[in-house]
């Protein structure tokens, strides 16, 4: 495997993982019932885990648009020392994001955001070249 193909492996498990935290604060502030039933005025949840939860959504997208361009990458044979560059970069970019969008760090979330849309745009550039 690739090592373009090892970061998307493992941004893909930590994708899918990263529910599970926000959800237990869920099952804490509401109770088991009420976080997998439908209350009609259900309690808040931590800011942390409402801005987790937004994270979350914001790295599905993000990985949607990196696999594409690293499957892509790896089915044409255009993946090189920048691409694999790109794919790291994105990577802790988008770890970090999640990081500084749980803990409302400012200025922190939204630079990894671009730092992560400027590597996908190198990665795109390498396969439409």
């Amino acid at each position: 495997m690739t090592e373009e193909l090892n970061y998307l492996a493992w941004l893909t498990v930590i994708t899918a993982l990263i529910w599970m935290p926000y959800i237990l604060n869920m099952i804490a502030v509401r109770g088991l019932k009420d976080a997998v039933g439908y209350p009609e005025n259900p309690k808040p949840m931590a800011p942390w885990a409402n801005r987790m939860k937004a994270a979350h959504y914001n790295m599905i997208e993000n990985l949607v648009i990196f696999g594409l361009l690293i499957l892509l990458l790896h089915i044409s044979g255009n993946s090189n020392e920048t691409t694999l560059y790109a794919t790291a970069v994105f990577f802790w970019a988008r770890i970090i994001h999640l990081v500084a969008y749980t803990f409302a760090i400012p200025w922190v979330r939204t630079l990894m955001f671009l730092v992560g849309f400027g590597c996908q745009m190198v990665l795109a550039w390498a396969l439409l070249a």
